[in-house]
């Protein structure tokens, strides 16, 4: 017992370097000692919010010097003078520090932003939308991979969205700390940069030219799938804003594909495939593919405040019947609608909640705490199946095939009827999906 007593505090000596040091006020004695350290480096930097702060310190200068470099090399801006008729968007640092495994410092990082919010529609932008890649086309691959032996490789593209080019006239102001003789002048963008709201519809334009000149096609049905076929050679690429999975069926066309982006953009190889889009990814040595949301889930729990909740053994009672008007209506129904967004995304590797799921997100206009407690009931499964996914093999020839049901006007509030329905791709599935019939 220690009632009454403050708790030995991990004190490191960091006099004025912080504004509101962490380790005067949380106890680390029971830490490991890399936590220790995060916490110390967590505790002892004050990262800057305005750039006036940051340049009275040489490290925080040193990383808006390599920013600024890693800009002018790109020529992601040419200074100009303003036309009468238009007008500047602003633009501000941000200031990150990147840690490593330890909790020790990798580096320090300033990255320049534009206000996008600041653009004007059909002056400094227009169209905004890009693609994104479609979880069953992610399956698919994984199943196709599996079932062929095609290897898994993960890249990631450094400053992606610098590479995009700019359509339209974008001026913007010259950046805080930026020097420059020419006086009068402002920056005419060249290139993307981040904050703008068309960056991301230009990256994903420039990226999809650089993959049609060597020789790829873009899938109809997603346009972030590139596929070549060529004398039995067969190399495929999915991109997911800045990440990217390649495979194939042979070695040397995916080599090259390689080196031809390595010199169209700065590139990041990744290994083999483990982590995508929240998604563990585990090649077995026999070929099978195990994936899995174990930490996607184990973070929703915490972030729900379940996780030291009991298990339960289903995610809903069989032949629950449930009324739109069922308990007391939810005075903030902001965590229901987050919790229940998470768990739509949870059903990519996890089937088994995909019928639960739909049921409650029937709910998400005007939900209570009945319903609430209904998903309380699918976070307490989650909580002894965190660990379930499913393994794609390679058994089996590579056949589609599908299957479905439906009950019989089996929803009391609108006696519409429920379909589900399961696609394969030789033993593995690759669609899923529980939905209310229309009508």
């Amino acid at each position: 017992q220690n009632r009454g007593k403050p708790p030995n505090r991990y004190s490191p000596d960091i006099g004025k370097t912080s504004k509101y040091p962490i380790a005067n006020h949380v106890s680390t004695e029971k830490l490991s000692e890399p936590l220790k350290a995060f916490v110390h480096q967590l505790s002892a930097i004050h990262i800057p919010t305005k750039v006036s702060e940051a340049l009275k310190d040489p490290k925080w200068v040193q990383a808006i010097k390599e920013e600024m470099k890693a800009l002018e090399k790109n020529q992601t801006w040419t200074l100009e003078t303003i036309p009468r008729e238009k007008k500047t968007i602003g633009c501000r640092w941000v200031f990150t520090i990147k840690h490593n495994a330890d909790g020790s410092i990798e580096r320090y990082k300033a990255r320049l932003v534009a206000k996008g919010y600041t653009q004007t529609y059909g002056i400094d932008y227009e169209e905004t939308f890009a693609p994104v890649a479609k979880l069953n086309t992610v399956r698919v691959l994984l199943s196709l991979a599996a079932n062929l032996d095609w290897p898994l490789h993960q890249f990631d593209v450094k400053n992606a969205f610098l590479h995009g080019k700019l359509t339209e006239e974008v001026y913007m102001d010259i950046p805080p700390g930026y020097n420059t003789t020419q006086t009068g002048t402002v920056c005419r963008l060249r290139k993307a940069l981040y904050g703008l709201k068309q960056s991301p519809r230009a990256w994903f334009g420039r990226f999809t030219m650089a993959m049609k000149n060597n020789g790829f096609k873009q899938c109809n049905s997603d346009h972030t799938l590139f596929l070549k076929h060529r004398k039995g050679k067969v190399t495929a690429l999915i991109i997911y804003v800045d990440d990217m999975i390649i495979t194939g069926n042979d070695k040397q066309e995916i080599s090259q594909l390689q080196d031809y982006l390595a010199t169209e953009f700065e590139m990041k190889d990744l290994g083999g495939l483990k982590y995508f889009l929240g998604i563990e990814i585990s090649c077995k040595s026999n070929g099978d593919i195990f994936v899995s949301q174990q930490k996607y889930a184990t973070d929703l729990l915490a972030k729900s405040g379940m996780s030291s909740c009991k298990p339960c053994p289903t995610p809903l009672k069989p032949h629950t019947q449930i009324l739109l008007t069922d308990g007391i209506p939810l005075k903030d129904p902001k965590q229901y609608r987050s919790i229940v967004g998470a768990l739509q995304y949870l059903t990519f590797t996890r089937p088994d909640i995909a019928y639960s799921v739909n049921t409650v997100c029937q709910f998400i206009n005007n939900p209570t705490e009945h319903h609430f407690f209904l998903v309380k009931r699918i976070l307490r499964y989650l909580q002894g199946t965190l660990s379930h996914g499913f393994t794609y093999s390679s058994l089996g020839p590579l056949l589609l095939s599908a299957y479905s049901d439906s009950d019989w006007a089996d929803d009391i509030n609108t006696r519409r009827s429920t379909t589900g329905f399961v696609v394969y791709l030789g033993s593995n599935p690759v669609s899923w999906q529980s939905k209310k019939q229309g009508s």
